[in-house]
């Protein structure tokens, strides 16, 4: 990708006094002209490069305006380092795995190999999405469309989108573009996604804003919950919603208060604790669980016959 080879290039020319095109087209295997577009790039977003013809001649931030080699200290290289490892976890390749090897070697005073931060990215879903991010990855490249079926809690629908950026928030990688049948900008979660195919038909950029990932639209948390947990929930509370969400009552409770952002999504959550909790509110919350609780007693209650 272009921002990761823009990231080497620059790190290599902080470390060295002078390098090359055919030496970086090498480097990072691509054409010349691909490594003079990148120069053009860096130039465009401030860093003062020069370039020199000739025998002798060839790349570097110009004189009198270097950067200090310090803007880019041993711990940025290694957070760095630990980003594109990341993202190889999530991608079936080797590819940042490969950039990492080649941004190392023009930055070897600055990389150690001791690594302390470990960052995997890659879920349950790791098969199915790897080949979906790479797909949606070349969409975007090529400014093509693309075509889907998607799993909504509305029901099912086919979608053709102008996609833009590939966003991974929290727990969850979506797909960000303009969708030709809400003709609005919308976000897509990539494990709700199917028969994902990339169009033959191109579209022209849009001025797109970039997306508005805030908890608060994304999950607004409109609905009131209390409810009483036995102690030795506590744990799950703590890592799901921190240590200020809970009090401790007289008799060994554990009163739980926190806004939710969906009822459907709630009542599944309350149902993983068993008979663990007792919600007090909502109402609506407590009427559900005692239905729920009502069909299940049906169910196993009696001798299944057979």
């Amino acid at each position: 990708m272009k921002i990761d080879r823009l990231i080497g290039i620059l790190s290599i020319l902080l470390q060295k006094e002078m390098t090359t095109a055919p030496e970086l087209a090498e480097h990072f295997e691509v054409s010349r002209r691909t490594i003079n577009r990148d120069i053009e790039s860096l130039c465009k977003a401030g860093i003062p490069i020069q370039t020199f013809q000739g025998t002798g001649g060839g790349i570097s931030i110009m004189n009198g305006y270097r950067m200090d080699r310090t803007i880019l200290t041993s711990k940025d290289m290694q957070m760095i380092m630990a980003g594109l490892r990341s993202l190889d976890s999530v991608s079936g390749s080797s590819y940042y795995g490969q950039l990492m090897e080649k941004i190392q070697a023009g930055s070897s005073e600055l990389v150690s190999g001791k690594e302390s931060i470990l960052i995997d990215l890659s879920s349950w879903y790791k098969t199915t999405l790897a080949p979906k991010i790479s797909m949606i990855q070349d969409a975007i490249e090529s400014r093509r469309l693309l075509q889907f079926k998607y799993f909504a809690p509305s029901g099912e629908s086919e979608r053709t989108i102008e996609p833009y950026y590939i966003v991974f928030k929290w727990t969850s990688w979506y797909v960000y573009g303009w969708c030709l049948k809400r003709e609005d900008y919308r976000l897509f979660k990539l494990n709700r996604m199917d028969n994902v195919l990339i169009s033959d038909t191109e579209f022209e950029c849009r001025n797109v804003p970039l997306p508005d990932m805030s908890a608060e639209l994304l999950y607004p948390r409109n609905i009131k919950v209390k409810a009483l947990f036995d102690r030795d929930m506590k744990w799950r509370l703590v890592e799901e919603f921190g240590t200020d969400c809970y009090s401790e009552s007289s008799d060994g409770k554990i009163l739980f208060s926190a806004d939710y952002s969906d009822m459907d999504n709630l009542v599944s959550w309350m149902l993983t604790f068993g008979d663990r909790v007792e919600v007090l509110e909502p109402q609506e919350v407590r009427e559900r669980l005692k239905a729920i609780a009502d069909n299940m007693s049906k169910t196993y209650g009696g001798k299944r016959n057979g």
